[in-house]
């Protein structure tokens, strides 16, 4: 990258060069502080000396000494003293003109979306980590403002937020906030899953509805709250191994079987119907991998209750019956 800045002031870019360069030395701060050395020298550049300029130096000296005139010695003082006040202003302007010309960029508003049976880790302009579950969506700034650091989720995401303590992180997600400044949580939030749940790992954590803050919930590590409906509630975390779900491992406890499809249904990417509604208030406990493949799942969720599988492969559908 730095040819292409040297060939930047050099005017050998097109414009569009020019914009692809600025948007990449805005996105590292190693290159915006090289970048701002490299325009420095171009500058500074203007002050070098030229042929002749030697020779000049010397009759001007011998005139100097030749005359010894005390106003000829002050007027070159005060010239030597303006010149240096010229260079350190001009670099002093370089300087701020060139933070002005990366930060003066748009901040630009991304949104990332996960398919069903994918999972995907995305590291933010900060360094917070992010894990997206299938069907997942994340929208958030490619570079985060001076006093906040804001993303918004649809779907379910595990946080690794790196920590700044003068710039608060928020999470909001339908109509909830999440503000941390430095820790580690999952948050599942699908719409049709009609309740919204915050797992704190590590850290402390604050959740409240948009506009209403001041009856916001402290979270401590190891709990939970879930909100349904017009309800917030506080619960220890049942599974701690649930979260492996970013390590691609879904672990399940004393869960009733709808829970499990459903989330079979995200992580796969097809559709499970039960032909007997019994079947879906069996509870489960077990730990699979997603490599397993949902055929493996199901054959050794059946051997605890037995049921019998149909494959639709035209529809893409399971039934169990």
């Amino acid at each position: 990258m730095g040819d292409r800045i040297h060939q930047y002031f050099q005017q050998a870019l097109s414009r569009e060069e020019q914009i692809l360069l600025l948007r990449e030395v805005k996105a590292d701060p190693v290159w915006q502080e090289r970048f701002g050395e490299i325009k420095n020298l171009y500058a500074l550049s203007t002050l070098a000396a030229r042929p002749g300029d030697c020779e000049k130096g010397k009759v001007s000296y011998r005139l100097f000494v030749g005359r010894r005139k005390k106003a000829a010695y002050v007027r070159l003082i005060r010239r030597v003293a303006s010149y240096a006040a010229v260079a350190l202003l001009l670099i002093g302007f370089t300087h701020w003109l060139t933070l002005r010309q990366i930060q003066s960029q748009d901040t630009e508003m991304l949104t990332l979306h996960v398919p069903a049976g994918q999972r995907l880790k995305l590291t933010l302009q900060d360094g917070t980590n992010v894990w997206l579950n299938a069907r997942s969506t994340i929208t958030y700034p490619n570079r985060f403002a001076a006093g906040e650091r804001k993303v918004e989720i649809d779907g379910e995401a595990f946080f690794d937020v790196a920590k700044e303590e003068k710039r608060p992180f928020l999470v909001s997600s339908q109509g909830v906030e999440m503000k941390v400044l430095g820790t580690r949580f999952n948050l599942y939030s699908y719409p049709e899953a009609n309740y919204i749940r915050t797992s704190l790992l590590e850290g402390s954590l604050m959740v409240y509805r948009e506009k209403q803050k001041s009856h916001s919930i402290l979270l401590h590590p190891n709990e939970e709250s879930i909100i349904d409906n017009h309800r917030m509630t506080v619960v220890p975390i049942k599974d701690p191994s649930y979260f492996l779900w970013t390590e691609g491992i879904y672990s399940f406890r004393e869960e009733p079987l709808i829970n499990i499809l459903k989330k079979l249904e995200l992580y796969f990417d097809v559709s499970i119907e039960a032909k007997d509604p019994t079947i879906y208030t069996w509870e489960y406990s077990g730990k699979f991998r997603q490599s397993d493949g949902i055929d493996n799942i199901l054959q050794v969720i059946r051997k605890i209750h037995k049921f019998e599988i149909e494959k639709d492969e035209e529809n893409n559908r399971i039934i169990l019956k």
